[in-house]
């Protein structure tokens, strides 16, 4: 009963998840800015943990079927 939603909630986080890293990848590689306005660095260390998070929470929803 309850495996539909968590196989919806595991793909929208690892697709979400991966999506950010490739996207933050691709700015930091090109030298372009993750966030207008603050620090290249910063933003991308958040950007990465964001992704990583998400990247865990799919495994989660994924692992509890």
């Amino acid at each position: 009963m309850e495996t539909g939603p968590a196989i919806f909630a595991g793909v929208v986080f690892a697709l979400f998840g991966g999506a950010l890293l490739v996207w933050t990848g691709t700015r930091v590689r090109r030298g372009e800015p993750v966030a207008l306005g603050v620090n290249q660095v910063a933003s991308a260390a958040l950007a990465g943990a964001a992704g990583v998070i998400a990247l865990a929470l799919a495994a989660y929803c994924l692992t509890r079927l």
